[in-house]
């Protein structure tokens, strides 16, 4: 033992930078001081909840005249199994009494979080009659999570943009193939386009930009943007060739029998193409002049398809909105429909939520409504069919450009957008 201590110490500075210091400590003193707390507290904690239930009626029938009522002087709360650590909390399986819902629990875990002293809690059903209680210890998403994350070599079509509570955010366009981020101004959204086209510039995919703001959000990406359009009218020729561009796809696959893009032979596979669009919402207002009406008509026909058909052509819409709701009609509405992922910053009020969130998970939208003003980039997010809490990582415009720059060689030449460099359009030809 003593042999050993002594090696320890004299080769620690070899292996002290790999270890996590605050992860040992939470496995060391931190996870075992949380399970005594949960443990201490657990039959009080059901009892003032009422989840502890008498296994006897709460009334006896006396000398067959006299009902007495009361209550259990000791109820028994739902069985609490294992206490398992995690990276930054631990999980606790609950078996429900009969008659118990998930949602009971579900209502409850303000108070867990409160009385076991953790960041959060989150609360899941795997089987009928048991939930699974996930607490988290610390924020992982505090200020020193905004840093850089280290260069990874990510998977075709996958990009790191950020850190979410459970480990790395990433957004895999073969898993979910459309995305659609929210959030008011100063939300983190651009910020979230930037770490997303920085984590994209250095792999084999096309990136066209529609930024109708005249291209001042996309524009610090525009050296390794395919194409950029820069207002609705050359918005709606970009999504136009690239419907020419998907029935091509469509027409070779076809003919090779496959069913995407990803069953044909590299060398015959067409180049991915993601779609960033900035403020989705300008190519779906009009002033009332037929020429906007037609141009917004054409706009909302053209992503509606692409959203329809573009996930087994290699073709993916990210769509950022400020709010991306019913009052911008029926073709908004349908396309929302289309996109499985779902991102949602800081909202001014609960609708704007519910509509990002509203289908996933009431609770989700409630998460979402509490991110303050300070804490851009923090979003809620679906991950594995479930939401979690996400940051996304601080990518400043000069890093942006820089690494757009650096890729520039890489941008491929999609021929029908080639032709486009006209008015509202710039594209690389």
């Amino acid at each position: 033992m003593t042999a050993a201590l002594c090696l320890a110490l004299a080769t620690r500075p070899l292996w002290a930078s790999r270890i996590d210091t605050a992860l040992w400590r939470w496995y060391l003193l931190g996870f075992p001081v949380a399970v005594l707390r949960v443990r201490v507290t657990w039959r009080k904690l059901c009892q003032t909840t009422d989840l502890a239930v008498s296994r006897r009626p709460g009334d006896l029938l006396i000398g067959g005249d006299t009902l007495v009522k009361g209550s259990a002087l000791r109820p028994v709360p739902p069985s609490l199994g294992p206490i398992l650590p995690t990276p930054n909390g631990f999980t606790a399986r609950i078996r429900l009494h009969p008659g118990q819902t998930p949602a009971q629990v579900v209502a409850l875990a303000d108070h867990f979080a409160h009385a076991w002293r953790v960041h959060s809690v989150r609360v899941v059903s795997p089987e009928r009659g048991h939930v699974v209680v996930v607490a988290t210890a610390h924020d992982p998403l505090s200020d020193d999570s905004r840093t850089l994350l280290p260069a990874s070599r990510p998977r075709p079509m996958t990009a790191r943009v950020g850190k979410a509570s459970s480990g790395p955010w990433e957004i895999d366009f073969r898993q979910v193939p459309h995305w659609l981020i929210v959030g008011a101004t100063r939300s983190g959204k651009s910020n979230w386009l930037a770490a997303l086209a920085v984590q994209l510039a250095p792999q084999k995919v096309a990136l066209v930009g529609i930024d109708c703001k005249g291209g001042m959000e996309l524009s610090i990406v525009a050296p390794r943007l395919s194409a950029l359009a820069i207002s609705r009218r050359g918005a709606a020729r970009v999504l136009s060739a690239l419907l020419v561009e998907a029935e091509g796809r469509m027409g070779q696959c076809r003919q090779a029998g496959a069913r995407s893009i990803w069953e044909l032979p590299d060398e015959e596979r067409p180049v991915p193409v993601v779609v960033l669009v900035d403020e989705i919402a300008e190519l779906y207002l009009t002033d009332g002049t037929r020429e906007t009406k037609s141009e917004a008509a054409e706009c909302s026909t053209s992503l509606l398809r692409l959203g329809q058909l573009g996930a087994a052509l290699g073709i993916h819409l990210v769509l950022a909105a400020q709010r991306f709701g019913s009052e911008l009609g029926p073709g908004a509405t349908a396309l929302r429909a289309q996109l499985g992922g779902r991102v949602c910053h800081r909202v001014h009020d609960e609708a704007s939520a519910e509509m990002v969130l509203g289908d996933l998970s009431p609770d989700a939208v409630s998460v979402a409504q509490q991110i303050s003003e300070g804490e851009q980039g923090v979003a809620v997010t679906t991950v594995g069919g479930h939401w979690v809490r996400a940051r996304s990582t601080l990518t400043p415009p000069a890093e942006a450009r820089q690494t757009a720059e650096e890729h520039a060689h890489r941008t491929p030449t999609l021929k029908l957008l080639g032709h486009l460099a006209t008015e509202g359009v710039e594209a690389r030809e």
